[in-house]
Order: C-alpha cells, then sequence, then structure tokens
C-alpha cells in the first residue's frame, strides 16, 4: 500500500507504458556493481552488464540509463527511460558526472572507461527519449531492481 495520499497519487499518474526501466545494484563490501534495462510491462530484460569492480551504485544508474537511451535509439524507439536514481538522472541531464570516488582515482580503469564513453555519447547524440524518475512510493519498486536491499 502506497504511503501517499490519493491526490498525491493522482498527480503522479501511472508509468508511461511501453517503456524501459533500468536499475543496479552495488555490493558495497565487495565493491561489485552491475546493472540492467527491462521492459517495463512484462519485466523481460533487454539489457544486462556486469559485474564491473570499483565502481558504486550511482555510476551504475548512470551507466544504465545511457545504455537505455543508447539501445534505444539504436532501435529508433522513442519510449522513455525511467531510473529512480535522482543523482544519475541529474548527470545525464547535465552530461556529466559528478562522483567522489572518480575524483579520488577509486574506480577502476575499466568504469573509467565507460563512464567517458557515456559521456561522450550523451554529448555527441541527441536523443528525443524522455528520461524519468520511477515513483518508488506510488508505483512500488521499479522493475527492473535487483530485490537485494
Amino acid at each position: 500500500v502506497s504511503p501517499l495520499d490519493n491526490d498525491q497519487l493522482g498527480a503522479i499518474g501511472q508509468p508511461i507504458n511501453p517503456s524501459l526501466c533500468v536499475d543496479a545494484a552495488h555490493n558495497s563490501d565487495t565493491k561489485i556493481m552491475e546493472y540492467r534495462g527491462v521492459w517495463c510491462e512484462d519485466r523481460s530484460i533487454t539489457f544486462q552488464q556486469g559485474p564491473f569492480e570499483g565502481a558504486t551504485n550511482n555510476i551504475g544508474e548512470f551507466l544504465a540509463i545511457v545504455h537505455g537511451l543508447s539501445y534505444l535509439s539504436e532501435k529508433s524507439l522513442d519510449h522513455p527511460v525511467y531510473s529512480d536514481s535522482r543523482t544519475a538522472l541529474i548527470w545525464v541531464k547535465r552530461k556529466h558526472v559528478r562522483s567522489t570516488v572518480m575524483a579520488k582515482h577509486e574506480t577502476s580503469q575499466q568504469i573509467n572507461e565507460l563512464v567517458a564513453r557515456a559521456i561522450k555519447w550523451l554529448q555527441s547524440h541527441a536523443y528525443t527519449n524522455p528520461v524519468l524518475k520511477w515513483h518508488s512510493q506510488a508505483w512500488g519498486e521499479n522493475p527492473a531492481d535487483y530485490g537485494r536491499k
């Protein structure tokens, strides 16, 4: 049951379908990250990447959004991409990653290269797909969630 009242739920509405939902999972003990994209309607996996060492959940969320945008662009699909990560949504909008662990050089070379490639893709492609916030309080867990909380 949602903690939101009917007015709040009405203002949020329902997720747009068809759409692609993305999420990342990060183990803080092992520092292993993975991410995936699933179709919102049937939860079928569209792409799955990882495991990657030396990353964070926010970096995984960012990479997942850009991967989703790239995938949809390649397929000429105008569907939205949903993420529950405010940080990653901001990074995509700004086409810039502001990560403390990256600034401290605590990420792996592979992750650094993937982030650089994702930023370059964002800067060089005029994607038109909406990149939207998944409202977990209204809609439940993001369909791409790994369920490891």
